[in-house]
């Protein structure tokens, strides 16, 4: 039985490598062919959309928008053109819940099963296999799906129906980038008082402050080290479809809403391609200081 996996960025490139590891027959596709490449020199196999859809009964996709994921899916050539009934697919996108039910409700009319299962842990934990996987879908798909996930992660929870893992992600990402964004801030008015981040750090992270955002973000901030496990681009994105989805369902997100504005100007300033620990820099430029450690 072939495995396809579609979409070899930062995130799943190790993804496809878990899976070539654990024995899986698979077939890899992504617009970039250097990836491609590094995963056939493992013993992957690769085709375009529709060979993969043709060929696989389960297919993998983790792409950057639910844009793409319906162009891949349902594109002229895309998946869904030879996709067999029976067959199932895994989408790891960070996407809207409604976006992922309108894939649902597409593959459903051809007998094709859908979960829709977003993952947090970022780089770190793709390449380490540790991924928190939050799913929706119907039981039988989700049990049938979870032997494909079991090589990269740790934890593997169904929420509910179709549509429930993207609303757990998109709550996942609320709580994460407003985290950072107050680490940053108190660092910043840490810095602007006079005191050594790095030492505010460590008095800190004992008590109730202390959190895996703080341990993971503070270092990086006064290191200064803004190499992307999680890009800024990829959580403006999460976070405007956490906007998109609060505004169609009422629901109140005065924090996250600020945090949009945060981002948008990050992005203005051509920082999208950092950690998201540069959101850092958004206060640093209110404060006019800039959060580094002390010298010794």
């Amino acid at each position: 039985m072939k495995l396809g996996f579609i979409g070899l960025g930062i995130m799943g490139r190790p993804l496809a490598k878990h899976l070539v590891k654990a024995g899986f027959d698979v077939m890899v596709s992504d617009v970039n062919p250097v990836p491609v490449q590094e995963l056939v020199s493992m013993g992957a196999g690769t085709g375009t959309y529709a060979e993969i859809g043709e060929q696989c009964e389960v297919v993998i996709t983790i792409l950057p928008t639910g844009g793409i994921v319906q162009s891949v899916l349902f594109g002229e050539g895309g998946i869904a053109s030879t996709l067999k009934p029976g067959s199932l697919v895994i989408d790891h996108s960070s996407v809207t819940p409604v976006e992922s039910r309108e894939c649902y409700a597409k593959l459903q009319e051809k007998g094709v099963a859908f979960v829709d299962a977003p993952v947090s842990g970022g780089e770190p934990g793709a390449i380490a296999g540790t991924l928190a996987i939050m799913a929706g879908g119907d039981e039988e798909a989700f049990e049938r799906a979870k032997k494909y996930m079991e090589p990269y992660a740790s934890s593997i929870l169904l929420i509910g129906p179709v549509g429930s893992g993207s609303v757990a992600k998109l709550a996942n990402q609320i709580i994460v980038n407003n985290n950072i964004a107050i680490v940053s801030e108190a660092l910043t008015f840490a810095v602007k008082a006079g005191a050594d981040p790095e030492k505010v750090y460590l008095a800190i992270r004992g008590g109730l402050a202390g959190s895996a955002v703080l341990d993971a973000k503070a270092p990086m901030m006064y290191n200064r080290n803004f190499v992307p496990g999680g890009p800024i681009r990829i959580n403006h994105k999460d976070i405007t479809n956490v906007v998109k989805t609060a505004h169609a369902i009422d629901a109140p997100i005065p924090y996250t809403a600020q945090l949009y504005e945060i981002m948008q100007s990050l992005k203005i300033h051509g920082l999208m391609g950092e950690d998201h620990s540069a959101i850092v820099k958004y206060f640093e430029a209110m404060g006019d200081v800039v959060v580094e450690k002390k010298e010794k």
